[in-house]
């Protein structure tokens, strides 16, 4: 490998490993920094969809996450609202053709230590322990990178195209000046809890009237616990978020006692605030995936799916791109902005409707009822789950049944 590699990839989560291996099988030189070592914890719900599934078929790491023996088949998800209204939505009643008739839950752990080996044997050069400081620019653009590697030595880094693939906190967006927080500012609480009650092989969601609460069963008796809350109210976090944390579990009338305090495996993670986008996913010398380009809330579960579909996106064009010598410049890039358009336009407008809908807690209960009771809910699920188109629901005759 050159010293001035075709892509420099920042962060090796989904997204940045997802890139970089599909960049790398099609014979370009691609360097992989990421701060952790791995494996590592991350706060995430931790949860694969249908689609999710097969794009790691495709990647070719399906088997051996399979076989690692800690992922657990999810059947669909159930949703209980703040007045008491439910659901179930099942994948395999949902129409279209999903991969699998199940989601899958797995830890990050597992997922990104898994991928990033993938990387690794496809030629990506990974390096771990590095944190990128800024950004370096030309007159032509982006040109590379100044990290901090573990020795606290700064080095430069350069390549014909940087990718921004370090997560909800892109230090790449923010420093290339593409970031912009949007207004609805919601903060996750993510722990390991073995022995949590209640669980049947689905997703379960606790909406309440200020946040809600995921449980994803994660096997061998432990479970994914997540308490999404909003910013102003996670402050109140500061000094003890375990504490926090269970005190708030207790006040959500589907969860309460089933999450035991002394039963807590793993730390209490936080990650936000949501509801981040980038205002353009490139720039000369830069492209955003993942996270990094956008993620406005982890109610619907489908972070890692878009992670890696985007990915696929991002690594046809950054390839195209790359073709002709010379400087890659936003113009090269542009296409990436039309596919990505095309693939999450109809997603990012119903995850937002499920989102803004819950700030009503009236409203979303009416809906969640009427869904259930009128046989819909499997097709909203499906949509959520990705293999399901989201205009079966972005049409006034489904968006009528449902609120009224």
């Amino acid at each position: 490998m050159s010293d001035r590699p075709d892509v420099l990839v920042v962060g090796g989560g989904p997204a940045g490993s997802a890139t970089a291996i599909g960049l790398a099988r099609a014979g370009r030189q691609v360097v992989l920094l990421d701060r952790a070592a791995f494996p590592r914890d991350k706060a995430c719900s931790e949860y694969l969809s249908p689609e999710g599934v097969r794009h790691l078929d495709t990647l070719g790491v399906l088997e051996a996450l399979d076989a690692h023996g800690l992922s657990t088949p999810l059947y669909g998800t159930n949703v209980t609202a703040a007045y008491g209204a439910a659901l179930t939505g099942r994948f395999a009643n949902a129409g279209g053709a999903p991969f699998r008739p199940t989601g899958l839950s797995l830890p990050r752990r597992v997922l990104d230590a898994t991928m990033l080996a993938a990387a690794r044997e496809a030629g990506v050069r990974v390096v771990e322990r590095t944190t990128v400081v800024d950004i370096v620019r030309d007159a032509t653009g982006v040109v590379g990178v100044t990290a901090r590697d573990a020795d606290a030595t700064i080095r430069r880094w350069d390549a014909r195209v940087v990718v921004g693939a370090d997560g909800l906190g892109s230090s790449v967006a923010r420093r290339t000046g593409l970031r912009r927080q949007g207004w609805l500012k919601r903060t996750a609480f993510v722990a390991h809890v073995a022995d949590v009650t209640g669980l049947n092989g689905a997703a379960d969601m606790h909406v309440g009237r200020d946040g809600y609460v995921g449980l994803n069963p994660l096997g061998g008796g432990i479970a994914n616990v997540a308490l999404v809350v909003p910013m102003r109210e996670a402050h109140e976090a500061r000094g003890d978020a375990t504490g926090f944390f269970f005190d708030r579990l207790e006040r959500f009338p589907g969860v309460r006692g089933r999450v035991d305090r002394q039963k807590l495996v793993r730390e209490v993670l936080v990650t936000g605030p949501f509801d981040a986008m980038s205002r353009r996913s490139v720039t000369d010398g830069a492209l955003l995936v993942g996270d990094a380009a956008d993620f406005f809330d982890p109610f619907t579960g489908e972070g890692i799916c878009a992670a890696l579909a985007g990915a696929e996106l991002a690594a046809v064009v950054l390839h195209e791109a790359l073709h002709d010598s010379g400087p890659v410049s936003a113009r090269r890039l542009a296409r990436y902005r039309t596919l990505r358009r095309q693939r999450f336009l109809g997603k990012w407008i119903v995850e937002r409707m499920i989102g803004y809908s819950m700030l009503t807690p009236a409203l979303f209960d009416r809906a969640v009822a009427r869904l259930e009771r009128r046989g819909m809910a499997d097709t909203l699920i499906g949509v959520t789950g990705d293999f399901v188109s989201p205009w079966r629901v972005l049409n006034p005759a489904f968006l009528t049944r449902m609120f009224i």
